[in-house]
């Protein structure tokens, strides 16, 4: 009879441990052990006792003496998603996609599946969550009549991998893998060791039969995906869906992709048939600037690869608690409170007694030093109730003496001022030279903060 006893594993990285601890000793995460029951037999585990058999694809071979070559990639009708896949498919891969509940991930990867049905190839969605019926009903509002996609409702592990045998599609969707349970794993759907155990299964299909496997991941209240966090080492790629749920852009962002670039994102708008690409987010993210309000600047920020131009608003007013209020949405803390230490040691400006709020428009998150030099001009711009030019725009890393330094890929931040039409952009002096364009936009070289509010408030 086999011997039944329980085991504490992390939720947070899968730690596991015979006894319950406040703190795992691994990730340093507190109160993420849960207890599960852990059905353990005599020869489940024989060590190096067997032996298979070596086959040529097991066998050690030199790294000189392997091919490689491009992947095969599958495109899709959304350009957004291509640019944030790398290019397309891959086949073979496993991607995760996590989200708020309500924003779309589950209408995204039913779009997806109707545009490669189209196409001529064979799509298998499985929902663990709705009968076929409630994902027919969705179909209908969305407009999806193809007869290349199948749809399963079902959270067996062994006969999903029994219905993907059959079908042998080209492309499947399970939705979510916290519904998904292993009936040789005792615990509980959504636990630490089924989400671990079907990921894994999922991974050995999507290599082995080279089918592509987009599987939805629950995300916690902190926005982490549920679940262990080697289930995000396990994946080929890992993207978010972000967006508020009462505002129609959502936007799609890679932070993990071993066939493209990370940190790029899709922007993409609901509505009522469905997600559709935004082609120039940029110039979506300017369209409710108020011109001529103190405050607001320009930044062209590189998301991945690609430039946007995000629109950064400042309110800096008398505070009038003791400590004053540091609040930013979109940006970085501890950023706001270094650059408003510099603007007050540097520059003369008295803001210790000031309230600061910030907030990036559009809903993005702006995460890199580039955009230093324009929150830095937007809260000097609220704090002298004095507005920049509509037509300038700001780049630049700002150094703890004031110094503007340089940043990475210049000229397509500079490109993309240009085509939406801006006349000056604010650069590190650094950056210029061993570069042309050919854009009617002047460009203007600074090397210290004084310099960039000379230029900015002139």
């Amino acid at each position: 009879m086999a011997k039944v006893k329980t085991k504490f594993i992390c939720h947070s990285c899968g730690y596991e441990s015979p006894k319950w601890l406040g703190r795992c000793p691994n990730c340093q995460q507190w109160n993420t052990f849960v207890e599960e029951i852990q059905e353990v037999t005599g020869n489940r585990h024989a060590g190096f006792s067997h032996h298979s058999p070596l086959t040529s694809d097991r066998k050690a071979v030199p790294l000189t003496t392997v091919e490689s070559k491009e992947e095969t990639r599958v495109l899709t009708n959304s350009v957004e998603l291509n640019r944030v896949l790398g290019g397309g498919i891959v086949n073979g891969s496993l991607v995760l996609i996590g989200g708020d509940p309500g924003i779309g991930k589950s209408t995204l990867l039913l779009q997806v599946s109707n545009q490669l049905a189209t196409k001529g190839l064979k799509v298998l969605y499985i929902s663990g969550e709705e009968s076929v019926k409630q994902t027919k009903m969705r179909a209908d509002r969305l407009g999806i009549t193809s007869g290349n996609l199948y749809v399963l409702s079902e959270t067996d592990m062994l006969f999903i991998e029994q219905t993907i045998q059959e079908i042998k599609p080209d492309f499947t969707v399970i939705d979510s893998i916290q519904t998904i349970y292993h009936p040789d794993v005792t615990s509980a759907p959504g636990s630490v060791s089924q989400v671990r155990e079907c990921t894994s299964g999922m991974m050995r299909i999507a290599k082995r039969s080279g089918i592509p496997i987009f599987i939805v991941g629950h995300v916690t209240k902190e926005g982490a995906i549920a679940g262990p966090r080697v289930l995000e080492h396990m994946v080929d790629t890992v993207l978010y869906f972000e967006g508020e749920r009462h505002h129609s852009f959502r936007i799609l962002r890679a932070v993990k992709n071993r066939f493209g670039s990370t940190n790029e994102i899709g922007i993409f708008e609901m509505k009522e048939e469905g997600l559709n690409d935004v082609a120039n987010p940029s110039e979506v993210f300017l369209e409710e600037r108020s011109m001529g309000s103190s405050g607001s600047t320009v930044v062209a920020s590189m998301e991945g690869t690609r430039p946007i131009l995000v629109e950064v608003q400042s309110l800096i007013s008398p505070s009038t608690f003791g400590n004053p209020r540091r609040m930013a949405t979109g940006i970085d803390h501890n950023r706001v409170s270094l650059l408003m230490a510099v603007l007050e040691k540097r520059v003369g400006m008295l803001l210790q007694n000031q309230d600061a709020y910030l907030k990036a428009a559009g809903g993005v998150k702006l995460d890199e030093p580039a955009i230093d030099l324009a929150i830095a001009i937007s809260i000097a711009s609220s704090f002298r109730d004095t507005p920049t030019r509509a037509t300038d725009c700001f780049i630049g890393e700002v150094g703890l003496t004031g110094e503007i330094r340089r940043v990475s890929r210049i000229e397509q931040r500079v490109r993309e001022a240009a085509k939406l039409g801006f006349k000056r952009i604010i650069i590190p002096r650094n950056n210029i030279g061993g570069w042309e364009i050919n854009q009617p936009i002047q460009i203007i070289g600074v090397a210290t903060i004084n310099e960039a509010l000379q230029v900015a408030f002139d």
